[in-house]
């Protein structure tokens, strides 16, 4: 049986093997030109440990090892997040030419400016706790949000993978916030600008597109959309402002679309769940979809019609 099938699968192998051989995007194996998927979610992971020393660090330290354990923490980011930098600026067409001594040199220059950012993206995500303490009152403690809230970790990781976006890095943001999209079904792109006292609830669904601006005191429910109006422009819509702004005070309910680069939703909107918006709003305005009308039957079939 066995020399029935070696034949087979050789065959098989070199048909792959041979397929490798072209210039395809899906042929690139040079895997040392090529960022780590693994160490850049390591890196997501240890950088929550410095933002939330307390809940995410190793529970065998003790307070009084506490300290050291986030220097060495801190160190161990600063080198594999430099490291990893370096090779996606190869990536930027600008950077082609550039020997790797002085792209090795730029990579840790930003790594060290976005290091720097971590107390500013702390005093960020505090804000974000506050609000998600003060908007939902089945939350009882801000640590059971820490620990628990989906919402919160999808912000927190955007928080970081925005910094380092506005630092020009790379696909490495990109990564960041899609392994967040991965475990919490929150989808925010790092491009997009977000205030201060952010609040996504339940938050499953959730999309906030490149181009989008939140304000601050923002509260978005489970599947909202903040989105474009269209993508069959492609590459040419690079850079163009495609995605809604929304101003301070705003609720956006469940379900609710709002599309456009040019639609503003003005301040103390609420936006009532399953709308669909491709206009602006104007401040203090409360938007609903007409209520639809329904239907019961007492599902029994001998009791004739429908009850309406």
């Amino acid at each position: 049986m066995g020399q029935f099938i070696d034949p087979k699968i050789s065959e098989v192998v070199d048909l792959i093997l041979n397929d490798y051989e072209d210039e395809r995007t899906v042929n690139q194996i040079d895997i040392h030109n090529q960022p780590d998927k693994a160490a850049v979610i390591d890196v997501v992971e240890k950088l929550l440990k410095i933002l939330y020393p307390g809940f995410y660090s190793d529970k065998v330290y003790k307070i009084y090892s506490l300290k050291n354990n986030m220097s060495a923490t801190i160190e161990d980011v600063i080198y594999h997040l430099k490291k990893q930098i370096a090779i996606v600026l190869k990536y930027n067409e600008n950077n082609e030419a550039v020997p790797e001594a002085e792209l090795d040199e730029k990579a840790g220059d930003i790594t060290l400016s976005f290091m720097k950012k971590i107390p500013e993206i702390r005093a960020m995500l505090e804000t974000d706790i506050d609000a998600a303490l003060e908007g939902d009152p089945a939350a009882k403690s801000k640590a059971e949000i820490i620990f628990s809230y989906p919402g919160l970790y999808a912000i927190s990781v955007y928080r970081i993978a925005h910094e380092l976006n506005l630092l020009n890095v790379p696909m490495i943001p990109r990564m960041m916030t899609e392994h967040a999209h991965s475990i919490t079904g929150i989808d925010i792109h790092p491009g997009a600008t977000i205030g201060k006292y952010f609040f996504i609830d339940h938050g499953t669904g959730i999309v906030i597109g490149e181009t989008t601006i939140i304000g601050e005191h923002v509260k978005i429910y489970q599947g909202v959309t903040l989105g474009g109006l269209s993508t069959r422009g492609g590459q040419k819509l690079s850079g163009v402002k495609r995605h809604p702004t929304i101003g301070n005070n705003v609720t956006i309910y469940s379900g609710a679309s709002i599309l456009g680069g040019e639609t503003v939703i003005g301040d103390d909107v609420v936006v009532g769940g399953n709308t669909f918006l491709v206009n602006s709003v104007e401040k203090g305005t409360h938007v609903s979809a007409k209520k639809q009308e329904l239907k019961m039957s007492s599902g029994n079939p001998e009791a004739g019609a429908p009850k309406e």
